[in-house]
């Protein structure tokens, strides 16, 4: 199982990174074992930055404030007990975790994986319809379909074919209302987000790894003395997994695997790789689809509904916030993959924890961990003039927030995008072929 770090793909790697604006691709990793007898791969704790462990805090903290609230809707819509709910969190964060901190050690690449957001929203609205055994079922199924889908790389071959301006516009979609939910917020708790803004630009003048750790303290810091933070004591017991024996039905398949399966393929995975390929990587999508589709598999009986790649989040930890060499930003995925697992086996407590926190301070700190991620994917959009129209439709699209047909605006930027790109450039396609 071997994947392609910054700037070195193996089977089935994505392309390198775009022209126009974007980091240039990284060098091969350092102490990558070689055939001509080079150095064997440097550890996690000599490649450890405070600045890269901090960005996998920070990916939690947004992962389990925000999306996490959707699974406990689900959960409730589905009128499962406290201790099928608790075996859920539990699967999704373990899942997460032991992917996101496996697959970033292997390929020494910032992998950062997630439970499908998108389907448990889905879920929402189907979970009450079917017995709950009907469910775990047709999570099983979703987990080895997308795990054949990805092994396959047809996956991968299909997003290779994206434009890179396209690609890019889609990702400065997904990461505009995060930019603008930090100003959003002036409303609400105008100090935390002037302290948080001024300290990120001051500390990224002389240090950008730290800015957004300080700005972080300092949005905190401006709402404990102010406001306060209200959180209250909660069951501190480990989480414990409870084992549901998968049932099957037609029924189930249609109105549960197949929708998961599509709106995770279309507003996970492919976010998630245009992600790691805007920021030069070159990702291994057979090993990663692949993998993350057999871990949805084996926590489908403890409730898990779906792993998959994350995008918000991977942006955090991909670029120079986390660290200026994109070879050591692996260890945000690590340390993500850590974050995840603690909160999995503590899971009542930290929680409770994370959702305490204001949902403007969430904001604040997801919004400015991600300033950097969309001035370079946006530059990256409008970079190839040529293929500008094509990047702004695909960006605008996503911005809107457009939900069709239980697929989010993501997957709709790609395919408005690239009908763009494709109207655009038919005539030199024919004029090519005479």
């Amino acid at each position: 199982m071997g994947g392609g770090g910054p700037g070195r793909g193996r089977r089935g790697g994505g392309g390198g990174c775009p022209p126009g604006g974007g980091a240039p691709p990284a060098p091969p990793p350092p102490g990558r074992s070689r055939r001509d007898g080079g150095t064997e791969r440097r550890g996690v704790v000599r490649d450890a930055s405070l600045s890269a462990v901090l960005a996998g805090l920070v990916a939690v903290v947004v992962s389990c404030s925000g999306p996490l609230m959707i699974v406990l809707a689900a959960a409730d819509a589905g009128r499962l007990s406290d201790e099928q709910t608790a075996s859920w969190v539990w699967a999704a964060c373990i899942g997460s975790g032991v992917t996101c901190a496996a697959l970033s050690w292997r390929t020494r690449t910032p992998v950062i994986t997630a439970f499908s957001t998108p389907g448990a929203a889905v879920l929402v609205g189907s979970l009450g319809t079917y017995p709950y055994a009907e469910a775990i079922g047709a999570f099983l199924v979703t987990g080895l379909v997308m795990a054949l889908v990805g092994v396959t790389g047809a996956f991968g071959w299909a997003m290779r074919r994206v434009p890179t301006g396209v690609v890019a516009g889609m990702l400065a979609g997904v990461l505009f209302s995060f930019g603008a939910g930090v100003f959003s917020a002036l409303d609400s708790m105008p100090v935390p987000v002037i302290a948080s803004l001024v300290t990120y630009f001051a500390v990224k003048r002389w240090s950008p790894r730290y800015a957004v750790a300080c700005a972080l303290f300092a949005a905190v810091l401006a709402t404990v003395t102010g406001p306060g933070l209200h959180v209250e004591s909660g069951d501190i017991t480990p989480a414990v997994p409870l084992f549901t024996a998968p049932g099957f039905s037609l029924q189930a398949m249609v109105g549960i695997a197949i929708p998961l399966t599509v709106v995770t393929m279309a507003s996970q995975n492919a976010p998630g790789l245009a992600v790691l390929t805007a920021f030069g990587y070159r990702p291994d999508d057979r090993t990663l689809i692949g993998v993350t589709g057999l871990a949805t598999a084996a926590l489908a009986p403890f409730g898990g509904h779906g792993i998959n790649l994350a995008a918000i989040t991977a942006a955090i930890c991909t670029g120079e916030e986390a660290h200026p060499d994109p070879r050591r930003r692996y260890v945000a995925g690590v340390a993500c993959g850590f974050f995840y697992m603690v909160t999995g086996v503590c899971g009542a407590a930290l929680v409770g924890l994370f959702t305490a926190l204001p949902a403007d301070l969430v904001a604040v700190v997801a919004g400015v961990a991600l300033l950097g991620a969309f001035s370079t994917s946006l530059a990256q959009a409008v970079a190839d003039e040529s293929g500008r129209d094509a990047a702004v439709v695909a960006f605008l699209t996503t911005a809107s927030g457009v939900t069709l047909g239980g697929i989010g605006s993501a997957c709709w930027g790609l395919v408005l995008g690239l009908a763009t790109h494709g109207t655009l450039t038919l005539g030199a396609r024919v004029r090519a072929r005479r």
